[in-house]
């Protein structure tokens, strides 16, 4: 009777945790795209909370963005930034991110894509650029993080202005 009650809990037991540890684990490179299109949707909701989430909490966070002052240290600091630049926007905003490339090895990653924004100003006037983005992660408590970024217009040489449009 004891064998057959020992059986019958481990076949229970089986039952149970087999499914969740047969559950596949999206891969780290699947996890940082995940976080990526969070980001978009973030973004185009005009939801600094849910943006500043995909980035490391601290001051450790560290960016370089294509816009006045074009660094940041701190979460804080980065946190105004996406403030001012969303506010710069009357009504909706669309970003969408295009070749997206992911490289991890667990625990450090990176990441570059391009980024093009359109909408219209506070002055009704319509917005369009498009950017370079680089991003390093960090897995921290098991959650990718941005914990660096590099935001960039290439420039004309010529003229040493910002190419906004640019699609390379």
């Amino acid at each position: 009777m004891k064998n057959a009650i020992t059986v019958a809990t481990i076949f229970v037991l089986a039952t149970i945790v087999a499914p969740a540890a047969a559950a596949p684990v999206p891969s780290d490179k699947a996890q940082i795209e995940a976080l990526e299109a969070q980001y978009a949707a973030a973004f185009n909701a005009k939801d600094v909370d849910a943006i500043m989430k995909l980035y490391v909490p601290d001051e450790s966070l560290f960016v370089f963005d294509a816009a006045p002052p074009r660094q940041y240290v701190g979460a804080k600091a980065y946190r105004k930034d996406w403030q001012d630049f969303l506010a710069s926007f009357k009504g909706p905003i669309k970003m969408e991110l295009s070749d997206l490339a992911v490289t991890t090895d667990g625990k450090l990653g990176f990441s570059h894509s391009v980024q093009h924004v359109a909408g219209t100003d506070t002055k009704g006037k319509p917005a369009e650029f498009t950017v370079r983005v680089t991003d390093a992660y960090e897995k921290i408590a098991g959650k990718w993080l941005i914990v660096e970024e590099h935001v960039s217009f290439p420039v004309d040489p010529g003229t040493g202005k910002a190419d906004l449009m640019s699609k390379q």
